[in-house]
């Protein structure tokens, strides 16, 4: 149910495939698109580069912290260091975190 719906709020974004809670989530991309869907003036998505990662994972940790009280509970060097395959259970500990603050905004 929680990739359906994080599947569904980043339709459309670019260089975006979720299909798991691991490497669809490695470069950032799709924590900022999905915090983007939500907050779109927050930042310019069209200018995030999926391959400065620590930049799009700085961006989205700390946007989903400032903007829905959710905060880090992956350090972006620990996914930096994980590379292709961050830990399914700590990504998907935080997508639950980050789901119940933002599907009251649906």
């Amino acid at each position: 149910m929680l990739l359906r719906w994080s599947k569904a709020k980043t339709r459309g974004y670019e260089h975006v495939n979720i299909e798991n809670f691991s490497s669809s989530w490695a470069n950032g991309m799709a924590f900022c698109a999905l915090i983007h869907h939500f907050f779109p003036d927050s930042f310019e998505y069209d200018k995030l580069d999926p391959n400065n990662r620590r930049e799009n994972l700085t961006i989205a940790f700390n946007t989903i912290q400032d903007k829905i009280d959710v905060p880090p509970m992956i350090e972006v060097d620990d996914m930096l260091a994980a590379k292709d395959k961050p830990d399914p259970k700590c990504v998907f500990t935080y997508m639950q975190a980050v789901y119940r603050k933002l599907h009251d905004k649906d």
